[in-house]
Formats: structure tokens, C-alpha cells, sequence
């Protein structure tokens, strides 16, 4: 499946403090928002 450049505007705090903890955890930001959109759509997307 192929990817989609997105751009987001977001509190500079909020993304400095998530970005910290992404960091901390191991974890990338653009996976954790793929995470969310998947789950928020709900059923079959949510397993893709």
C-alpha cells in the first residue's frame, strides 16, 4: 500500500511533549497518528 505525505498544524507544546515521549517509548509520531486515523474509522481499516 502506498503512503501519503500529510501536513498538521498542532500546538508547538503539545507536539514538543509528544514528540519527547515518542522518542522515550521508541515509538514515531507518523505511526502513532496512522494508529488513531485506523482506529477511529473503525472495522476493517483498523486491521489494514
Amino acid at each position: 500500500m502506498g503512503k501519503q505525505t500529510i501536513s498538521l498544524s498542532v500546538e508547538k507544546k503539545v507536539y514538543e511533549e509528544y514528540s519527547k515521549t515518542c522518542k522515550e517509548q521508541g515509538m514515531i509520531i507518523s505511526k502513532q497518528v496512522e494508529n488513531f486515523m485506523k482506529e477511529k474509522l473503525g472495522g476493517n481499516n483498523a486491521k489494514k
